[in-house]
């Protein structure tokens, strides 16, 4: 909390609390909504700045955005206006537990999945149950975090399969890859990996479906993620020297394969690629990688190995507070 205040972040938390608390209430009859093409193209929008890691800025606008399309929602109820409210709430998700506040992201996804059900879109329940599965990931319910994988996966049964249910498919195999890594299932992750490789074979590149960014190119950083995972270490950095990672490519996910390569390259004693890794992620996402546990991670293990710590990681481990 004391660093989320120096970004003056904490002031941000509180309306955002209450912007998802207020979600049954119906139309403000004091808010003023745009068109819906306004509205999508905001919710986009936010997404984007998310993905741009712009937490502060998206933060800001949030909680206006979830009253503006709550009350259109409810006033003239639509697919595009529900589908587009999902995906505000998935964004309220993505804010709120890059910034450690896993109480409020879980509750993002509740409603992501209320209002899912609204625009009768399966598609968004299956992101919804990804991102549930990875919650779990991260407190370590490794067997509920595959549940709910496999859960989104029997959604997706429920649709016709398009470019835009494979990639979600895909995606969910490669979070199960990143949970089953974490339980140092190597079965597990050899065979969602499998899956995940056919089907980006058969879908291609798809980027922007629900913001996810399914294909090779993320296929190969989970990859690197579970090698990392399972402690791997030395295979997860020859693989991350070879990944690619293009300039269209969201910029949290780059700066998380940076985070990721940091922490391989540490644990084999690479400390200077190390350093220069998170410091790469930290010139791509600077917010992030403050509050990333895999940084933090990286910078005390950099810093618990050297009998002297040289000016440029000492610069960065006070940065992140350290």
């Amino acid at each position: 909390m004391t660093e989320l205040q120096q970004d003056r972040l904490a002031e941000l938390i509180r309306p955002i609390r209450e912007s998802l608390d207020l979600y049954d209430l119906g139309a403000d009859p004091d808010v003023a909504t745009r068109e819906t093409p306004q509205l999508v193209r905001a919710a986009e929008t936010l997404c984007q700045q998310v993905r741009a890691t712009l937490l502060n800025k998206a933060a800001q606008t949030l909680p206006r955005l979830v009253a503006e399309l709550t009350t259109a929602a409810y006033r003239n109820p639509s697919t595009e206006l529900w589908a587009a409210l999902g995906s505000t709430y998935r964004t309220a998700h993505d804010v709120t537990v890059k910034l450690g506040f896993y109480d409020l992201s879980t509750i993002a996804l509740d409603r992501m999945e209320w209002a899912a059900q609204r625009a009768s879109d399966p598609v968004l329940s299956a992101v919804r149950q990804y991102m549930r599965g990875l919650v779990y990931h991260r407190e370590g319910e490794h067997t509920i975090g595959l549940r709910l994988v496999d859960a989104g996966h029997h959604l997706l049964d429920q649709t016709m399969e398009t470019p835009e249910s494979l990639a979600v498919a895909g995606q969910l195999h490669l979070g199960a890859t990143v949970i089953a890594a974490r339980a140092r299932d190597e079965d597990a992750v050899k065979t969602h990996l499998a899956e995940a490789k056919q089907i980006a074979r058969r879908a291609g590149d798809v980027e922007h479906v629900h913001w996810l960014s399914f294909g090779t190119t993320n296929w190969a950083a989970h990859e690197l993620s579970a090698l990392t995972e399972m402690g791997q270490y030395g295979k997860a950095v020859e693989k991350a020297k070879k990944l690619r990672m293009p300039d269209s490519w969201p910029t949290s996910r780059r700066a998380h394969v940076w985070i990721d390569r940091g922490r391989a390259e540490m644990e084999t004693g690479r400390n200077e690629a190390a350093l220069t890794s998170i410091a790469m992620a930290r010139k791509l996402a600077p917010q992030q990688t403050r509050y990333h546990p895999g940084a933090r991670a990286t910078i005390e293990g950099l810093v618990h190995q050297q009998r002297k710590t040289p000016d440029a990681l000492g610069h960065l481990s006070a940065w992140l507070g350290l």
